[in-house]
């Protein structure tokens, strides 16, 4: 059975929902991210049109957009505006996948029959328009990349319906930097031998492209010829991801103690940003020698970030630390989880800070999570075990 699924992008996300909470937003050029070395988190279509783009530095948007007004985000309120429009999904959808905080993949193979997949996805984007007051764009094909192109080419407030017959004549001319995950390095070097358009990439021997680029290059010419079977994953909300370490004798050696917290944290921040989660709830565990238990809590705002959430996690583990009492073990749990990615958090920090994390998690992903950690953290066994 030919396969029927949708891609929904709410458009311009962060910009929607500050105009939802301020009117006097709608039609001003906005761009959302905070301090004079920050990055641009998102931005409004009238931004846009100024060159200002996502991960630019604040100081290059607003030079090219000096009358731009900048809103340094509401993570909280994004959140809830996602949640709103994930249960609208939910309720009505019979396989959905949540991709991000304000991207979703719908499976409605077999709607047909019932009822037709296209009036059915146009008056589910009516009705989340309307319970929401969201602004969104759609398209619905025979898988997820071609859906997914296709809402780009929508937007804004667009839709499309592309069936089979007409895939490639849409994919042919469009730009290789449509393909999803095309990165800036597989871009580059096809450029280089003269594959800048789809049509030029789908006719492209797939040997010569797995040569070049290896198992990426099949997965290339796969899109560009409009194969991709990879199923929609059903949504199930993760709630919270933990560690704990227990000790092999008690201990109160409080360097030590915060040494392995730092560890701790920063395995589960990579964590975090690699499953493209944000967590708003830290809480610290421990646990005595005679086995009496406290935690602590503490709401904070959305992060990832590892310099953030160890600041944190110290905090709460001098404040529940209050016994001269030797530890059998502590734990770190991160819960309160939206869907989001480390680009969508940095509202503070600087475009330096950013390409950091970027470059240590590339190192983590490449080597092992172990590969980069700061000093603070790093247990290294000395030769002779101990």
């Amino acid at each position: 059975m030919e396969r029927a699924i949708a891609h929904l992008d709410l458009d311009t996300f962060f910009v929607s929902c500050e105009r939802l909470v301020d009117s006097s937003l709608n039609g001003l050029p906005i761009i959302i991210g905070g301090g004079d070395r920050g990055v641009v988190s998102s931005c409004s279509y009238e931004a846009r049109q100024y060159g200002v783009r996502a991960a630019m530095p604040i100081r290059m948007a607003t030079r090219l957009c000096p009358q731009a007004i900048i809103r340094r985000g509401d993570m909280q309120l994004y959140s809830k505006m996602s949640h709103l429009v994930t249960d609208i999904i939910t309720e009505k959808a019979p396989v959905m996948e949540k991709a991000s905080i304000d991207e979703f993949y719908l499976d409605l193979t077999g709607m047909d029959k019932f009822f037709g997949s296209a009036l059915w996805i146009k008056e589910l984007t009516q009705r989340i328009q309307q319970e929401s007051g969201l602004p969104l764009s759609y398209a619905l094909s025979i898988n997820k990349t071609v859906s997914k192109i296709g809402t780009g080419e929508a937007k804004p407030k667009g839709a499309l319906n592309i069936t089979a017959p007409e895939v490639q004549p849409f994919l042919n001319p469009l730009s290789i930097r449509k393909i999803p995950m095309l990165g800036e390095v597989s871009y580059t070097l096809l450029s280089r031998i003269g594959i800048r358009n789809i049509q030029t990439l789908s006719e492209m021997p797939h040997q010569i492209l797995q040569k070049l680029l290896g198992k990426n290059g099949i997965d290339l010419w796969k899109k560009a010829n409009g194969i991709d079977l990879t199923p929609v994953e059903p949504y199930r909300e993760r709630k919270s991801i933990s560690s704990e370490h227990t000790f092999d004798q008690d201990t109160i050696d409080i360097p030590m103690l915060r040494s392995i917290f730092t560890g701790m944290v920063e395995k589960l921040a990579f964590q975090l940003r690699s499953e493209e989660w944000l967590t708003s709830i830290v809480t610290v565990k421990i646990r005595y020698t005679n086995f009496d238990t406290e935690t602590k809590q503490l709401r904070i705002g959305y992060t990832s970030a590892d310099h953030t959430l160890i600041k944190v996690v110290h905090e709460l583990f001098d404040k529940v630390f209050q016994r001269r009492m030797r530890l059998r073990l502590i734990g770190v749990q991160f819960s309160g989880l939206v869907r989001g990615t480390y680009q969508m958090n940095l509202f503070e920090d600087t475009e330096e800070m950013m390409a950091l994390y970027q470059a240590m998690d590339r190192m983590k992903k490449r080597y092992g999570v172990d590969a980069v950690a700061r000093c603070s953290g790093a247990f290294l066994k000395r030769k002779n075990g101990e």
